[in-house]
């Protein structure tokens, strides 16, 4: 073991952070950030060896101003970039359209409960189900890959306690057959770790052989946890977002995604060192500042503590960004 690894790294293994910040990151800023801004973005989270990224959402810029310009974030990098790179999707025609603009890794959402899916998407669960083997189709056609997102594993603002059996009938729905990934999202951020583990062991133990992703918020300070105890279980891919950014503006009491930073710095996957996890910081002071939000990041405020000893601080001569500055 050396100096940067972490005690977990046996059991955790190179997990995949995807980085959700593009995404569900700026559902809930309000800004919409230039197209340029966010292809800079994508392209410096690539050069800093971020092995996956959220870069943008289908959905309806009426509703989610935030994501108006997200097939032209598509439609700018190359094929070698956006192999990297996921987007949200929710029927077959997002599909169609973000394929067109270059898209080949989709995210297809839908909701455990049905109120949440009628917010969110405007349509129930299961016709939300009865559309997916067109979008697989879609991805198909394109070599792409299509992922299963369930939102609301756990907990609905509407309905409450969400069963496990219900995360596991639509896991093993036949109208989910050519889903390469499986999603468990909780939305709320309301689960603790010994759910999370139960469910992702479930969902690996008795439904078909996918990759399992998990996505988690927060909102109640078990983040970190939570996916801890994911990638125990089973979940090979993980989202968070920059400083703990974001959060689901149909999903009342939805907080941020779970810090990237705080993942990064607990699982100290092979790509990662101090000082790429310094540039990391910088690029989501800068961020969070021009977006006037901030930085929920416990290990972000950590490498600006005074104790320069510790490999993880940033030197003292590199300032961080003032909230609301640039």
């Amino acid at each position: 073991m050396n100096r940067f690894d972490s005690p977990l790294a046996t059991i955790l293994g190179d997990t995949i952070l995807r980085e959700v910040t593009l995404r569900d990151g700026l559902q809930l800023t309000g800004k919409l950030l230039p197209t340029e801004q966010k292809i800079e973005t994508v392209r410096e989270l690539l050069r800093l060896g971020v092995p996956a990224i959220e870069l943008g959402s289908m959905a309806r810029a009426d509703l989610v101003p935030t994501m108006a310009n997200t097939l032209e974030v598509v439609q700018a990098l190359t094929p070698e970039e956006l192999e990297k790179c996921w987007i949200w999707v929710a029927t077959p025609g997002h599909v169609a359209k973000a394929s067109a603009a270059g898209a080949r890794n989709f995210q297809y959402c839908l909701s455990a409960s049905d109120s949440h899916n009628k917010a969110n998407i405007g349509r129930t669960t299961d016709e939300s189900l009865a559309a997916l083997p067109e979008a697989v189709e879609y991805a198909r056609a394109v070599d792409g890959q299509i992922q299963l997102c369930i939102a609301t594993s756990f907990t609905c603002p509407f309905e409450g306690y969400v069963p496990e059996e219900r995360i596991l009938a639509i896991a093993n729905d036949p109208r989910a057959e050519g889903t390469t990934d499986i999603v468990i999202c909780d939305t709320l951020g309301q689960a603790v770790p010994a759910q999370v583990a139960r469910l992702i062991t479930r969902v690996r133990d008795e439904s078909p052989a996918r990759r399992i992703v998990y996505h988690g918020h927060d909102t109640w300070g078990l983040g970190v946890a939570n996916t801890l105890a994911a990638i125990q279980a089973g979940a090979a891919m993980v989202d968070g977002a920059l400083g703990g950014l974001g959060g689901c503006p149909f999903a009342p009491g939805a907080s941020g995604n779970t810090s990237s930073e705080d993942i990064l710095f607990a699982t100290r996957p092979g790509w990662l060192t101090p000082g790429v996890f310094g540039e990391l910081v910088v690029l989501s002071e800068k961020l969070l500042a021009e977006l006037g939000e901030p930085n929920r990041s416990k290990a972000a405020q950590g490498t600006r503590s005074r104790a320069e000893a510790f490999d993880w601080v940033i030197p003292s001569a590199v300032q961080p960004t003032s909230p609301g500055g640039n």
